[in-house]
């Protein structure tokens, strides 16, 4: 498979703008000679203005990426077991990202498998923390630049984009899920029939 990356000003909308873009694209991490990911399924928009947006208290060591050029990965940390993976949006010093709630995981499933042993298919990649772990995404591909194919991490256009389009979807909007401040936006995207989109909830 020809791997073609989507390129740098697809990511310089804002994040609100790209988040719904994405569903449909491929999320890979390269393993070896192969490509292990699957088509986006679900996002979620984090803003400049947004209270729960990493940036929104300025510049950290941690942050740092998303105040650098669009179409970087972002991975952060989180309860002190998962990693995340977002998609740098706008141009550099804004700082917005798209968090990569959920994938269809579709290209290297014997690895997938291996690495979230034990579980069920639809729960395989169904999460943040779930997709990060079993795509071996890590704080190594923080930083990375997901707009190249020599990347060890990119975005890649689906050439079947309508297809899985009309498979999964369509795209639907709610709020936000799992965190407490600004919850009530309406910044989350997934593709409605999607078996692999971590939850259900139409706004």
């Amino acid at each position: 498979m020809l791997i073609d990356p989507l390129p740098r000003d697809f990511y310089l909308p804002s994040a609100k703008a790209v988040a719904p873009r994405l569903l449909g694209h491929l999320l890979l991490h390269r393993s070896g000679r192969d490509w292990i990911g699957g088509p986006i399924v679900e996002t979620e928009a984090y803003l400049v203005e947004d209270p729960a947006c990493h940036s929104y208290r300025g510049e950290t060591t941690r942050n740092r990426v998303m105040f650098g050029h669009p179409g970087h990965a972002y991975v952060y940390f989180i309860y002190g077991c998962h990693f995340c993976v977002n998609a740098v949006c706008k141009p550099s010093g804004v700082a917005e990202a798209v968090l990569i709630r959920a994938i269809e995981p579709s290209m290297g499933h014997d690895l997938i498998l291996k690495n979230r042993p034990g579980s069920r298919p639809r729960n395989l990649t169904n999460g943040p923390g779930k997709l990060c772990q079993a795509l071996n995404i890590g704080r190594d591909q923080n930083g990375l630049d997901i707009t190249s194919v020599d990347s060890e991490i990119v975005i890649a256009r689906n050439p079947d984009l309508r297809a899985t389009l009309r498979k999964s979807g369509p795209v639907t909007v709610s709020t936000r899920i799992g965190i407490t401040q600004a919850a009530h936006l309406p910044l989350r995207f997934y593709l409605k029939h999607s078996n692999f989109v971590s939850r259900h909830r139409e706004e």
